[in-house]
């Protein structure tokens, strides 16, 4: 049986700064050899050269180092799974998920969260945006359900990854091998790096067939509604980051989760709060959340037809600034109204992640003793 998990949230209040992980582990909360995951907003710019991820995932793992048993190599496997750019109210935070000691956690045959991590095959350069990838992401999230002990996808609420997209070096690398790369504009590589892991996740939990080439990142009737990819220069492979529930594990945690069927539908947020176990009235307020709801975790993507509702939006013709910055900062505070809470995990880049336009959307609640 797999064990329990304790999932809190802390603020970032620099770059820097890992005092909430820190103060986690000094109080007993977690046990630093004991974490699983952290999976966090940083302040940058959310692009290619947004180096504020390395430096918060240095000082996340330095903290892991300095107050556990883990050495630097063992601790470098854990997945950090850092998502670029707080626009507009969104704040920077980091949601740690750890395997908790099950004597003392509160014993339920109810559905519990369960996490498993995996770390992909190295996904090279010219696999991204290719069936290769889709493989590959597929393979280890399997791998990760087994560890997570779910063997029902439909036990599956969150699949949280990050993917390597292309820089100028790794794509001299590939042409230096004699292949090519399916785009030579980096920051659009993010886009594919991200929505060829989606097709990865719906694969392997049955969501879709295994899409065709040429699907790749233009059939937008394809995506899965569970996962949620980011994208950046730390890393060579996909880590993977598998969030459902388990029966019979114990603790006070429960996931569920919905889709943002465009950048305005709160209630799509409000449904996977629900589908998490808490329950609340036909309309509810942020006020009856209490202090139940953990995090919501978003992704969220310019609709292709340059509207929303009917009406026409500028954000994919703006020269000014990248729809990619304008739409995390709307949806951002379309999900801060419903959570009260500016510290949500509101992610961009979600072709395939949801429907066109929308995105997928998971809740942890905290559902008490």
């Amino acid at each position: 049986m797999v064990d329990p998990v304790e999932v809190r949230k802390v603020p970032i209040e620099d770059v820097r700064d890992a005092s909430g992980l820190a103060r986690l582990i000094d109080e007993g909360v977690v046990d630093a050899d004991r974490v699983l995951a952290v999976i966090g907003k940083t302040e940058g710019n959310g692009g290619v050269n947004d180096y504020t991820r390395i430096i918060a995932d240095r000082a996340f793992r330095d903290v892991l180092v300095e107050k556990g048993t883990r050495g630097p190599e063992e601790v470098a496997q854990i997945p950090l799974v850092w998502s670029g750019g707080t626009d507009g109210v969104l704040s920077p935070h980091a949601t740690i998920l750890a395997a908790a000691d099950p004597a003392r956690v509160p014993r339920t045959d109810e559905p519990r969260i369960s996490v498993g991590v995996a770390m992909s095959e190295q996904i090279l350069p010219e696999d991204i945006g290719r069936p290769a990838m889709i493989e590959k992401v597929a393979d280890g999230v399997r791998e990760a359900m087994t560890t997570a002990g779910i063997s029902d996808p439909t036990d599956v609420h969150y699949v949280q990854t990050k993917t390597p997209l292309l820089t100028q070096e790794t794509i001299g690398a590939a042409h230096a091998r004699g292949n090519d790369v399916v785009t030579d504009d980096t920051l659009k590589s993010m886009d594919i790096s991200n929505s060829t892991t989606a097709l990865g996740i719906g694969t392997a939990l049955a969501e879709i067939e295994m899409p065709r080439p040429e699907q790749i990142h233009r059939d937008l009737s394809l995506y899965s509604s569970v996962a949620s990819c980011s994208s950046g220069v730390e890393l060579d492979r996909a880590q993977i980051v598998v969030v459902g529930n388990v029966r019979g594990i114990g603790g006070r945690y429960r996931i569920g989760h919905a889709v943002m069927r465009d950048a305005l539908d709160g209630d799509g947020v409000w449904e996977a709060i629900r589908g998490a176990g808490l329950s609340l009235p036909n309309r509810p307020h942020p006020s009856d959340l209490g202090e139940r709801l953990v995090n919501v975790f978003v992704k969220c993507e310019a609709d292709p037809t340059g509207r929303v509702r009917g009406r026409r939006n500028i954000m994919l013709d703006d020269s000014d600034v990248h729809w990619h910055r304008q739409i995390k900062a709307c949806v951002g505070g379309v999900v801060a109204s419903v959570t009260g809470d500016p510290a949500v995990f509101v992610s961009v880049a979600a072709v395939h992640q949801g429907p066109a336009g929308g995105g997928t959307v998971a809740a942890i609640v905290d559902l008490g003793d």
